[in-house]
C-alpha cells in the first residue's frame, strides 16, 4: 500500500524475510560496552555546542548547565526515535543524533542580529518547513547538487570560525594574550589527540583538546574552572530565552538550510543502510529519517537549542565492533538521556574556561569549512562546464557581507537581512545560477547521491 511519503511500502512477510544485521538483538552484557563506546565517540559534539551557544550569548553557568542538560536528552531521544522507529517516523538504522554544526552557527547568527527568542522561533519554523517539504522529497532535494552545499558549508564554516575567535578575543575583538595562549593551547591539545591516538579515543580528540585546555587554565593561571551549582536530577528550563518570535525574513538562513539537509540526510541514509546490511531504499527511508529530525528539532526549539540532525559518525565504531545493530545506538540513546538528566554532569561542564571553548570550536569550525571544500570538489569545477563560474559568483556573494560588513547599509531591512547573510546570499545565488545555467561534469546529486556530511567532524 502506498506511504504517506508517495512511495510504495509494502512489507515481506516475517516468515520469508531475511534477517539483517541492523536488526540483530545484542545481549545485555556486550550492549552495555558497545553503547558507552558510541556515547564517548559522539559526546564532544553536544559539549562543544552548548558551550559556542552560551559564550556567543553570555549565558550564565546554570543556563548554561540547563541547555546542555536538554541537548543531551534531545541526543538521547533522538538516538531512540532514529533506531527504533516508530510508525513512519525514524529509519530504524544505527544513527545517532547531535546539534548540527552548521545550524547552530546560523541559530547564533540569528540570535545576535535578532535576539534570542526569534532565533527560537527560526528554530520551530525551520523544523516545521522540514516537514511541509517531505511530500516533494525528490523534487526539493535536485535544487542542492554537491556544488550548492559546498557553497553553503563552506560559508557557513569561515561564518562561524569568525564567531568562535570572539570567543577567546571577548565582544569587542581585542584578545587578552593568556586567553589567545589558552585557546592555541587547545588546539594543540586537540591536534596531537587526534594525531597519536587510535579508535574511539582519536574520535574523541576535541572532548579531550577541551580537557587538557581546562587542566592547563586551572594549573598555570591561564583561567578559571567554575561549574554552575547544583546536584541531583532535573529537568532542563522551557523556552529559557523566552516566547518565541516569528520572523520568516530573519529565519531565512534556517530555512534555506532546513532544504539543504536533505541533501545531506540523503546521502547518510544510504551509506548507513549499505553499511549495517539493509538495501537502500532512500524514497522510504529518507522522508522517516527527515521526520524525525523535524519533531526533534521542534521539541529541541522549546528547550533552547538549535535544530537537531542525524550523523553517521558512529558507524566507524559499529565496523571496528563488527556489530552493526541499531539496537547499540538506542542504547547509546538510553544513556544520553540519563546523563542528560544527571545536572552535576552537565553543571561540572558548564564551568569550562571560554578560550577554551573557543580554541574547540576553531577546530570544528574550520573541519566544516573544509568539508565544503571536499564537497566542491565532487562537483568537479575544472570541466568546461559553467560549475567553477556558478560556485565563484556565489562565494562572491557570500564573502561580500564578512569582508565588507556596511555594504547594504542602505537597504531595506528586509533586502538587508537576505543579502547580508553570507550564507543566504552564497546558497541562493547558487541555487538560481545551477537552475539557470544547467548543473555540468559528474556535481549532479540526484535522490541517491551520496553527499559528505558537514555533520562528521573530529569531534568525537
Amino acid at each position: 500500500m502506498a506511504g504517506d511519503d508517495g512511495m510504495t511500502d509494502i512489507p515481506a512477510p516475517a516468515a520469508t524475510r531475511p534477517a539483517e544485521p541492523v536488526d540483530a538483538r545484542v545481549p545485555l552484557r556486550r550492549l552495555v560496552p558497545l553503547a558507552v563506546q558510541h556515547v564517548l565517540a559522539m559526546i564532544a559534539a553536544p559539549v562543544s555546542t552548548v558551550f559556542l551557544v552560551a559564550g556567543t550569548l553570555r549565558m550564565p553557568p546554570g543556563a548554561t548547565a540547563s541547555l546542555l542538560s536538554a541537548v543531551l536528552l534531545l541526543c538521547g531521544a533522538g538516538a531512540l526515535l532514529q533506531s527504533l522507529g516508530v510508525w513512519r517516523i525514524g529509519g530504524r538504522l544505527p544513527f545517532v543524533m547531535l546539534p548540527g554544526g552548521a545550524a547552530t552557527a546560523l541559530f547564533l547568527q540569528i540570535a545576535q542580529e535578532h535576539g534570542a527568542p526569534t532565533a527560537t522561533g527560526s528554530v520551530l519554523l525551520a523544523a516545521a518547513l522540514l516537514l511541509a517539504v517531505l511530500p516533494l522529497y525528490t523534487r526539493v532535494v535536485r535544487l542542492f547538487p554537491p556544488l550548492v552545499m559546498g557553497v553553503t558549508v563552506l560559508l557557513i564554516g569561515i561564518a562561524m570560525i569568525r564567531v568562535a575567535a570572539r570567543l577567546v578575543t571577548g565582544p569587542d575583538g581585542t584578545g587578552e594574550p593568556r586567553a589567545v595562549l589558552l585557546a592555541a593551547l587547545t588546539v594543540a591539545a586537540t591536534l596531537a589527540a587526534y594525531v597519536l591516538l587510535r579508535g574511539v579515543w582519536r574520535q574523541t580528540s576535541v572532548l579531550i583538546g577541551m580537557a587538557a585546555g581546562t587542566v592547563v587554565a586551572v594549573t598555570t593561571g591561564l583561567g578559571s574552572f567554575a561549574p554552575a551549582a547544583g546536584d541531583g536530577f532535573a529537568l532542563p528550563a522551557f523556552l529559557p530565552f523566552g516566547p518565541p518570535r516569528f520572523d520568516l525574513v530573519a529565519a531565512l538562513p534556517l530555512l534555506v538550510f532546513s532544504l539543504t539537509t536533505l541533501a545531506e540526510i540523503t546521502g547518510q541514509t544510504v551509506l548507513n543502510s549499505e553499511t549495517a546490511g539493509r538495501t537502500p531504499v532512500p524514497e522510504r527511508d529518507v522522508p522517516r529519517v527527515a521526520r524525525a529530525d523535524a519533531l526533534v528539532s521542534l521539541a529541541g526549539g522549546l528547550f533552547g537549542t538549535s535544530l537537531m540532525v542525524t550523523s553517521a559518525e558512529n558507524i566507524g565504531i559499529g565496523r571496528l565492533a563488527g556489530v552493526r545493530s541499531r539496537f547499540v545506538t538506542a542504547g547509546a540513546g538510553v544513556l544520553l538521556v540519563v546523563v542528560g538528566l544527571a545536572t552535576p554532569v552537565s553543571r561540572a561542564l558548564a564551568g569550562i574556561p571560554e578560550a577554551v571553548v573557543g580554541g574547540s570550536s576553531l577546530v570544528v569550525y574550520a573541519v566544516i569549512a573544509v568539508m565544503g571544500v571536499e564537497m566542491l570538489r565532487r562537483a568537479d569545477l575544472s570541466g568546461p562546464g559553467t560549475g567553477n563560474l556558478t560556485a565563484a559568483l556565489a562565494l562572491t556573494m557570500g564573502l561580500l557581507p564578512l569582508l565588507s560588513p556596511q555594504l547594504y547599509a542602505g537597504f531595506p531591512d528586509w533586502a538587508r537581512t537576505i543579502l547580508g547573510s553570507g550564507v543566504v546570499a552564497g546558497t541562493l545565488t547558487a541555487v538560481l545560477l545551477t537552475a539557470l545555467l544547467g548543473r555540468s561534469g559528474p556535481g549532479r546529486a540526484g535522490p541517491r547521491s551520496r553527499l559528505p556530511s558537514p555533520r562528521r567532524q573530529p569531534r568525537s
